[in-house]
C-alpha cells in the first residue's frame, strides 16, 4: 500500500519547526534588510542573524542535523526534508545559515573517525552559543570539473610537514566558511588537493578533505586566513558566503578528515544527499508564491466586477504553481526514502533537485505575470522570491554543469534499471 500520510514522529517533527519558522523566521527579512541599508555593510546583515541562529541552536536545530547514533538528535533525509520546507516556507537567508551548518558538518557525518566525532562534534551538541560550520568546495576559477581526469584539479593545496598539513589556496561562495567574525566557522570541511599523494594526472586520487577550527586559524599568524571580501548577491542576501585566501595556514595531521583519493567520493555523496534539500527549498518558496498570490487574487478586482481568481486565466497559473509545489513535494519525499536504499537513489535526488529548483523559478514568474505590473513594486514579495529562486539551480552543483551530467552518467551505466526505485530490481 503506498501512503503518502506523516508518521506521528514526522508530523511532530513538522509541526514543532513550522511554529519554530513562524516565531522567528517571520520578521528576520526586515531585520536584516534593516541592517543593511542603514550600515552600507554587505557583511552586517548576515551578522545581524546571529540572534535568530542562537535560537535556532537553542531550539536544537543544530542538534538535529547530526545523527543521533553520533550524540545529536537527528532523523533520516525525509525529517530534514520537511525542516527544509518549513524555513523557506518562511523565509530563505537566516535559513540557508541554519542549514548551511548542517551541509558542513554532513562529511564529518559520513567520514569521521570517533575520535574525530567526539573531538570536532561538541560545540555542536550542547545547545549554546551560535557555532558554525562550513563545506568549503567551490573556487574562484569554478569546480565543476574538479575530478575530471586529465584536469588541473582543485587548485587549493596541502602539503605534509612533519605532522601538520600546510593548506594554500583560495575558496569562495562556502556558506558560513568565516564564521561570525571573519576568523572562520568552528569547523571548516576543506576540499584541497594533497601534494604528491598521487599521480600528477589522477586529480581525484590527490582529492582530500582537511578539517579547519577556529582554534587551528587562531594558532596561525592572521594572515594565513583572510576573507578577501563578500560578494553581494541579488538573493539569499544575509548568507555568509565570501571569498577567502589561505595562506600557510597549518593544522594538525590528525585534521585530515578523508584522505586522498576518498574526498571526492565523500564531497559527491554529501551534495547527493543535499540535493533533495534543494528541492525542498524549491517546495517552500513555491510555497510561499502560492499563497501570496492566491491572497491577492480572492482579494483584487484591478476594475473588474469579480475578483481575479474567478478570471480562468488567473485561476490556470495558479494551478499551475500549486501543481509544481505538489509534483516537487512527492519527488523530494521519494527521493529522501530512496537514498541509501536503493542503487538509484541518487538519480532521484538529482532530479528533484533539478526539477524543484527549475519549478520555484517558473512558479515565481508565473505569479509576477499573474499580477502583472504591480508585482514589479519593491512592495510586492515576489521580487524578493525570484531573487532567492534563482539561486536554486545554479547553487549546491548547478543543473547544467553537474546534476544533469551526473544523472546522464547513471543512465549511462551497466545494467542501469530505471523503474528500479519505483517497483524493485528486475521488474
Amino acid at each position: 500500500m503506498i501512503d503518502f500520510q506523516l508518521s506521528p514522529e514526522q508530523l511532530a517533527v513538522r509541526n514543532a519547526v513550522r511554529g519554530w519558522a513562524k516565531a522567528h523566521l517571520t520578521t528576520a527579512r526586515s531585520v536584516y534588510e534593516g541592517q543593511g541599508a542603514s550600515s552600507g555593510k554587505w557583511e552586517d546583515r548576515f551578522r545581524s542573524t546571529q540572534p535568530i541562529y542562537a535560537e535556532a541552536v537553542k531550539a536544537g536545530l543544530i542538534k538535529a542535523q547530526i545523527p543521533k547514533e553520533l550524540g545529536g538528535a537527528g532523523g533520516p533525509l525525509i525529517e530534514a526534508a520537511l525542516v527544509v520546507e518549513e524555513f523557506y516556507a518562511v523565509e530563505t537567508s537566516a535559513s540557508l545559515t541554519i542549514l548551511g551548518t548542517g551541509l558542513g558538518l554532513t562529511p564529518l557525518i559520513m567520514a569521521g573517525s570517533p575520535a574525530q566525532h567526539e573531538k570536532f562534534f561538541k560545540p555542536f551538541l550542547t545547545g549554546t552559543g551560535t557555532p558554525m560550520a562550513s563545506l568549503v568546495f567551490s573556487e574562484p576559477g569554478g569546480s565543476a570539473n574538479f575530478a575530471e581526469k586529465g584536469a588541473p584539479g582543485f587548485q587549493t593545496i596541502a602539503r605534509m610537514e612533519g605532522e601538520q598539513y600546510v593548506i594554500n589556496g583560495e575558496k569562495i561562495w562556502a556558506t558560513n566558511c568565516s564564521g561570525w567574525d571573519d576568523r572562520g566557522a568552528d569547523i571548516q570541511c576543506v576540499l584541497c588537493r594533497v601534494v604528491g599523494s598521487a599521480p600528477a594526472e589522477d586529480v581525484r586520487g590527490q582529492t582530500a578533505i582537511i578539517i579547519v577550527t577556529r582554534e587551528d586559524i587562531a594558532a596561525n599568524d592572521p594572515s594565513a586566513y583572510q576573507v578577501l571580501y563578500h560578494p553581494e548577491t541579488i538573493g539569499h542576501s544575509a548568507v555568509n558566503g565570501p571569498h577567502l585566501r589561505f595562506k600557510e595556514l597549518r593544522v594538525p595531521k590528525s585534521n585530515l578528515l578523508a584522505p586522498p583519493g576518498k574526498g571526492a567520493d565523500v564531497v559527491e555523496m554529501t551534495f547527493t544527499a543535499s540535493a533533495a534539500l534543494v528541492g525542498a527549498m524549491g517546495v517552500g518558496i513555491m510555497r510561499q508564491t502560492f499563497d501570496r498570490a492566491l491572497i491577492w487574487a480572492k482579494a483584487e478586482k484591478r476594475g473588474s466586477q469579480e475578483t481575479m481568481i474567478q478570471k480562468q486565466s488567473v485561476a490556470d497559473l495558479l494551478i499551475r504553481i500549486k501543481t509544481r509545489c505538489e509534483a516537487t513535494r512527492a519527488l523530494v519525499w521519494k527521493a529522501a526514502h530512496c537514498f541509501g536504499r536503493t542503487r538509484y537513489g541518487a538519480e532521484l535526488c538529482y532530479e528533484a533537485k533539478i526539477f524543484g529548483s527549475e519549478s520555484a523559478v517558473e512558479s515565481v514568474m508565473d505569479a509576477i505575470n499573474l499580477v502583472g505590473v504591480s508585482a514589479y513594486s519593491s512592495k510586492q514579495p515576489f521580487g524578493d522570491l525570484l531573487n532567492d529562486a534563482v539561486v536554486l539551480p545554479i547553487f549546491d552543483g548547478g543543473n547544467v554543469g553537474v546534476r544533469r551530467r551526473q544523472i546522464e552518467s547513471i543512465f549511462a551505466s551497466e545494467g542501469y534499471d530505471p523503474w528500479e526505485t519505483t517497483f524493485g530490481p528486475n521488474q
